[in-house]
């Protein structure tokens, strides 16, 4: 297992001229700190149920490295008298609460997660602009990249990996003669590419990780309005499994199984409601840029038409969610600009 260094702070001491944080750098800075706080509590509670060594030290190395991205990210912080973000604290989770999940679902969660760290880590890299936060970042990426390896292998010799479906090796180089090729509903449909095909089943596995959670949350959750959300997002979640699965089973392509299995059937809530909340609404927001991807690589008018679907689900569920999340009084600010027009009317 490799050894995490720290970042280097940049010193407001030194020789250089000083640099301050830009939006872009305090934006994920924040938002990785956040999730982290988060995923610090979850995985402190996997970890107090786990009989499987290997998933065991996995979830180790899963907890250390949230540890150290928060340690640096609070380094950084405190060099800038940033106010520290509350996130999640032990409050927001009961280690002594009785298992809800099997063993074999913390892999497919770790995988999840770090599916999603890295969405957030690729799209900052190009907006790192000050040594000290791009380095950090960098390292976000390859750790995550690591661990994502570890997962898979780790599935694959436990044998709980599902390969995505085998497509034929094309004999030849050839080009799209007619328009038809991006039919999807009427005339000659073609049979899916291979990003198409790759872009259904990883949201098929996400979708699958993602419902287990659901069910899992609904069964435990403490008030009625969270318990309700939980169910609504597992219909949502259940009804865009089946749309992949009809893509590709129409294909005699073989579908992601479903994980429903690995919940057990504890009713006694092993974190808080508002931690449960944000970590479905943030979920559901990897799940929108998921599918915003897959559809900027589709190339069929029906696929197009069942992502735009499923885009407008998601944005309505995570609405719903940011509304439940506000009303408690939940929601912590990110930093934001000025309100100049604010300022002024104040004068």
């Amino acid at each position: 297992m490799k050894t995490i260094k720290p970042i280097k702070i940049t010193s407001r001491l030194t020789d250089q001229p000083y640099e301050k944080l830009t939006s872009a750098e305090l934006g994920k800075l924040w938002a990785v700190y956040m999730g982290n706080t988060m995923s610090k509590c979850v995985l402190s509670y996997y970890l107090q149920h786990v009989n499987d060594k290997d998933i065991k030290e996995i979830l180790k190395n899963a907890l250390n490295i949230s540890n150290d991205f928060l340690i640096d990210i609070k380094s950084i912080f405190q060099s800038e008298n940033f106010p520290i973000p509350i996130g999640f604290t032990e409050d927001d989770v009961n280690l002594g609460a009785p298992r809800l999940f099997a063993d074999e679902f913390y892999l497919h969660y770790l995988k999840y997660a770090a599916k999603a760290g890295l969405s957030l880590y690729s799209t900052a890299i190009p907006l790192m602009l000050r040594k000290d936060v791009r380095d950090f970042i960098l390292k976000c990426n390859q750790l995550t990249t690591d661990l994502l390896v570890t997962l898979n292998d780790t599935l694959k010799e436990k044998g709980y990996l599902t390969r995505p479906p085998v497509i034929p090796i094309p004999e030849k180089v050839e080009f799209v003669q007619k328009e038809s090729y991006f039919n999807g509903f009427l005339g000659h449909v073609r049979p899916l590419h291979g990003l198409e095909i790759a872009h259904l089943y990883d949201n098929m596995e996400n979708n699958s990780t993602s419902k287990v959670l659901l069910i899992g949350f609904g069964q435990v959750a403490k008030t009625e309005k969270v318990r309700d959300f939980m169910h609504l997002g597992k219909e949502i979640t259940m009804k865009h499994i089946e749309a992949c699965r009809h893509q590709l089973n129409n294909e005699d392509l073989p579908a992601h199984p479903l994980l429903d299995d690995l919940v057990e059937n504890s009713t006694f809530a092993p974190f808080s409601d508002k931690l449960m909340m944000f970590h479905k609404i943030d979920m559901f927001s990897m799940k929108i840029r998921s599918y915003a991807n897959a559809l900027s690589l589709n190339g069929r008018h029906d696929i197009g038409a069942m992502y735009s679907k499923f885009l407008l689900d998601i944005g309505l569920y995570v609405q719903d969610g940011a509304k439940i999340f506000i009303d408690e009084g939940w929601m912590e600010q990110p930093p934001q600009a000025v309100d100049r027009d604010a300022m002024s009317s104040n004068k």
